[in-house]
């Protein structure tokens, strides 16, 4: 691929036999608390709570969106989506391991809709780039959903066929965000947790579309309505 020539990146997924074997534990101390709130990113966590993850491109900014939001009990970064167990990050970044960057949030549901959750992460990014986020190339920088149950599994695939609509009408590609079952998540290394909060100066990479995201049936019905969009598939409220 001409991308794979000039950036030297990765850009297609290995498969379990090419995979590095990667290890039976972590090779690194895994932290307990958040840096900025200080509530815990191990289990256990308060009942009431739920889990989301996401990618969408270097895990540093987008960890912060999502802490910065209300109702956000505690965020924390690593590694899904691959085959190889408990990887680096230097590993990560051969792209032989099939892992994507992501950020997991634990949510409080009374105060913030995992439908909200969605909608900040696509207007964050760009989910049409495949294997790159910008200048950030590589399979780690990939868009995804990784859903925990069959609810999340319906709003998610209801918002991305939505905004995949309303992407096309502004003469965007074809959205290329997996929408997945959750699968196994392994932390990132303490440095990369809450990064920029440790490095307020740090790189973030996020840049949305400027497209904005429904997250009702009567936001799709006010959109489709505005941009005489036909037939636009409805999230649930």
């Amino acid at each position: 691929m001409v991308l794979d020539r000039l950036f030297g990146k990765q850009l297609d997924m290995p498969t379990s036999d090419s995979a590095l074997p990667g290890r039976d534990g972590y090779a690194f101390a895994v932290p307990e608390i958040h840096a900025v709130n200080g509530n815990r990113i191990q289990p256990p966590f308060p009942a009431g709570l739920q889990a989301a993850t996401f990618a969408l491109g270097c895990f540093w900014g987008a960890e912060r969106l999502f802490w910065q939001m209300e109702g956000v009990y505690s965020t924390f970064v690593g590694y899904s989506g691959g085959f190889t167990p408990y990887p680096t990050y230097q590993e990560v970044c051969t792209g032989k391991t099939g892992h994507a960057e992501v950020v997991e949030v634990i949510f409080d549901p009374r105060k913030v809709t995992y439908g909200q959750l969605v909608k900040a992460f696509y207007e964050n990014h760009d989910p049409t780039q495949g294997m790159r986020q910008g200048g950030d190339v590589g399979t780690q920088y990939r868009s995804a959903i990784y859903y925990h149950n069959d609810e999340q599994k319906a709003i998610a695939e209801e918002m991305t066929a939505s905004f995949g609509r309303l992407l096309a009408r502004a003469g965007y590609p074809e959205v290329t965000t997996e929408v997945l079952p959750v699968p196994e998540f392994y932390y990132a290394e303490d440095y990369h947790q809450q990064y920029l909060h440790k490095v307020p100066d740090g790189y973030c990479g996020l840049k949305g579309t400027g497209i904005t995201c429904a997250t009702s049936r009567q936001d799709v019905l006010d959109l489709t309505e505005e941009l005489e969009i036909p037939s636009l598939a409805v999230p649930h409220d």
